[in-house]
């Protein structure tokens, strides 16, 4: 009697070719000045990592060179980020692990490397941040203004026009401001503050972070004009401008000439409480502000 074989059955099924890990993108923080503020985990990535995407591949060589690093150097900058992206892609998706670089401080941070981050995680690739030095939070740090809560405004237009239509934008905002600028228009962005924000707004100035010629001046934005156009060595550097935020004027100075006005007039015929009501209805503004500030008024009489 024949055996019948059922072949496919007995067929040995090859087994499934190994799925390539994927690389890692490391974001690394490196110094704004002082070599010593590298950390050792930056180093060790660094060093390990296939390639590292550098803004300028000339700046980071000399840091490179002095850390004895000899790691790849591949041009990441903003003029072809978008185009480099796919090869960096194709290279992390063979394994590689790489390390995106700006010149100075946390990439990103008005830094090149958004679209490569976002590149990469879109395309499902662990992306591994490595802090470190940042000028905005450094300056911030030892500023002396609030910094519970602030936001960062980054550069400034060029143009004048432009940069005071921006600072309108964020005159009566209420955290703290943070403005990274060149040291050639400094003065100029100074001087578009005090005239927009006031002269008397509290501001700071943090030039050359981490340098030798490091200086942290604080005082109200007329004084710190003043001061950085009598001295032509505050215009040098890279510059980090800290203004405290808006704070909303109390008693006779929130309410209007006009309010104030109308609020006399009805006081010379009518109870204050009464005074107080109807104006708030004539003029939009807040009863109960009126009615303070009609109170201060006697009292100060």
């Amino acid at each position: 009697m024949r055996a019948f074989v059922n072949e496919e059955a007995c067929a040995v099924t090859a087994p499934a070719a190994p799925l390539l890990a994927l690389g890692r993108l490391f974001v690394v923080a490196t110094p704004i000045g002082n070599l010593e503020d590298l950390s050792a985990r930056a180093l060790k990535v660094l060093n390990e990592v296939a390639v590292i995407a550098a803004e300028d591949t000339r700046h980071s060589a000399r840091l490179m060179q002095h850390f004895g690093i000899s790691t790849p150097l591949v041009a990441c900058h903003e003029h072809n980020e978008r185009d480099q992206g796919g090869r960096f892609l194709a290279r992390l998706q063979a394994g590689d692990d790489l390390a995106l670089i700006s010149d100075a401080g946390t990439p990103l941070i008005s830094d090149p490397g958004y679209h490569l981050v976002r590149q990469a995680r879109a395309a499902g690739i662990t992306v591994v941040p490595v802090p470190g030095a940042c000028a905005l939070i450094a300056a911030l740090s030892a500023a002396g203004l609030p910094s519970d809560r602030f936001i960062f405004e980054g550069f400034l237009p060029a143009k004048t026009a432009a940069r005071r239509a921006r600072l309108e934008q964020v005159k009566e905002e209420s955290r703290t401001l943070i403005f990274y600028e060149a040291p050639h228009r400094i003065l100029e962005s100074l001087e578009d503050m005090r005239e927009v924000f006031g002269g008397e707004r509290p501001a700071v100035l943090a030039r050359e972070l981490t340098k030798a010629f490091e200086t942290l001046k604080g005082s109200p934005l007329a004084e710190l004009c003043a001061w950085v156009a009598g001295d032509s060595n505050q215009q040098r550097g890279e510059c980090v401008v800290l203004v405290a935020g808006w704070q909303a004027p109390e008693g006779e100075a929130a309410v209007s000439v006009e309010a104030l006005r109308v609020l006399n007039l009805l006081l010379e015929e009518m109870p204050l409480k009464r005074a107080a009501a109807l104006a708030a209805e004539i003029t939009g503004v807040r009863k109960n502000l009126l009615y303070q500030v009609a109170l201060q008024q006697q009292k100060s009489v």
